[in-house]
């Protein structure tokens, strides 16, 4: 193949002859002359193959989503023929070859138009063919161009982005984990990580002071619109900071990408409500400020609730592990407000305890959470006692991050920012798989691939593992 030309880059080649390479959106056969649109990753161009071009055998051979290099001369068409509500609707490629790449079967859907209407079952089935549609490839797009705005802002603001594992342990803390067996360890088991908490906390305690990553998360939940198996979230941690840190860096941040990316925001700086204020004023802790002036032009409305309740009743229903009725709200790392940390000792006042942990909310989705952390051990272990666990079972489950926090543990705080529910505000879409690239069903099974499903009688003999199957299960 010749040196390949973008279809963006054709309107600085007009009267050049060039080969572009993508595939065929459309063919129009009008007998004595062969119509074309043609696409690749940066735009569409249409193409004519005329009466005498030798690459007219070769043109009546196309079908839609064959692959293709094209060479032709760029040409403005004339101003009769200028398509304005159409890209690069006053420019053709008068096509002098073409070199058949790979054929096509016909698709299940027209990859031409929007699919949100095609059932689920058959967009993930196939959603490399999904993902070919403009509406998929502009919120993919969106979405890199979400995520290296933000890593670009951090590293200026001199963040380290640092991995973190993720064959980690078990914790019976927030949602149920997935869990990954040892080969090694027959009987025993990795937990994929729910969030990366307690490392990023021990990047503090390590001295790093700023730390992020585009972190992915895996949790057993209740999947729902805008809620799956996994996601991804800017997952951010600081030492030496207060409430007011975090939450000016995140506005900074969010206000420089969003705008960067031609949104608009609603208020700056972003409105701040206490958890008290946003339940009386709007009856919730996430919330819409937009008017319908506002939604229509898709305008972005930030706020911060903060100030949330440490701790909540138990619900009696669930088996929970814990022998007391009280358990967190949103993080056991948190930390109390200065005024409530004696009643966090003395076991106090527990439903009144307040805790300095802060959520980002827009357009009525909460997009992320955070808090500043206790580095305090023995405020630590009381957070688990208020929760009902005994020593043995606190040093079980956070044992090394109360030996971590003995050696000299800097304050720190952090949050972490939902990468989907950011991009679900930004397009304007209602379900996170439309700004994910393979998202799984609603049923829990993967895009294209065919999991979860058994293992072979060999693959469990190497783990030591054996099935119990349910009826009916």
């Amino acid at each position: 193949m010749k040196e390949r030309v973008l279809i963006k880059d054709l309107r600085n080649n007009v009267g050049n002859k060039v080969t572009i390479a993508g595939w065929v959106s459309v063919r129009r056969n009008q007998g004595k002359m062969v119509f074309f649109d043609f696409r690749d990753a940066t735009g569409t161009i249409q193409g004519v193959v005329l009466p005498a071009s030798s690459a007219m055998e070769e043109a009546k051979k196309l079908r839609t989503e064959y692959v293709v290099a094209v060479e032709g001369v760029v040409v403005k068409r004339g101003e009769k023929n200028v398509q304005k509500e159409r890209e690069n609707g006053d420019l053709e490629i008068r096509i002098e070859s073409i070199a058949t790449l790979n054929t096509s079967e016909t698709p299940p859907f027209d990859v031409t138009s929007d699919t949100s209407g095609i059932g689920e079952e058959t967009r993930l089935d196939y959603r490399y063919l999904d993902l070919r549609t403009l509406r998929m490839q502009k919120n993919i797009r969106m979405r890199s161009d979400f995520v290296r705005r933000v890593r670009e802002f951090l590293f200026r603001k001199s963040f380290a982005e640092i991995e973190t594992p993720l064959l980690t342990e078990s914790t019976p803390e927030g949602s149920r984990d997935f869990v990954v067996p040892s080969r090694l360890h027959p009987g025993s088991f990795y937990a994929l990580p729910q969030a990366p908490q307690q490392y990023k906390q021990l990047l503090m305690v390590a001295g790093f002071e700023k730390y992020f990553q585009i972190a992915r998360a895996v949790r057993d939940e209740d999947l729902r619109a805008d809620r799956g198996f996994e996601h991804s979230q800017v997952d951010i941690e600081m030492s030496f900071v207060e409430e007011d840190d975090v939450m000016d860096l995140v506005e900074e941040m969010m206000t420089e990408a969003c705008e960067g990316m031609g949104f608009c925001l609603k208020e700056k700086p972003f409105p701040r409500f206490t958890y008290a204020e946003a339940v009386a004023k709007f009856g919730a802790d996430k919330f819409d400020l937009r008017t319908e002036e506002d939604k229509a032009k898709g305008i972005l409305a930030f706020a911060f609730v903060y100030k949330f309740p440490f701790f909540e009743k138990t619900d009696p229903s669930t088996d929970s592990g814990q022998a007391s009725a009280w358990t967190f709200t949103h993080n056991p790392f948190s930390k109390t407000v200065a005024e409530h940390s004696e009643w966090l000792m003395q076991n106090k006042n527990i439903g009144e305890i307040l805790t300095m942990q802060y959520d980002l909310v827009c357009n009525g989705y909460e997009t992320g959470g955070g808090s500043i952390r206790e580095h305090r051990p023995e405020y630590l272990k009381s957070v688990y006692k208020i929760m009902g666990y005994t020593e043995n079972e606190i040093e079980e489950r956070v044992g090394h991050m109360l030996k971590a926090f003995t050696y000299g543990a800097p304050p720190h705080g952090g949050i972490a920012l939902g990468i989907e529910r950011i991009l679900m505000t930004l397009t304007g879409e209602k379900y996170l798989r439309e700004v994910q690239a393979f998202p799984m069903t609603r049923g829990g099974q993967t895009a294209v691939m065919k999991a979860p499903k058994p293992l072979t009688q060999k693959q469990l003999l190497e783990l030591g593992l054996s099935v119990n199957k349910t009826e009916g299960k």
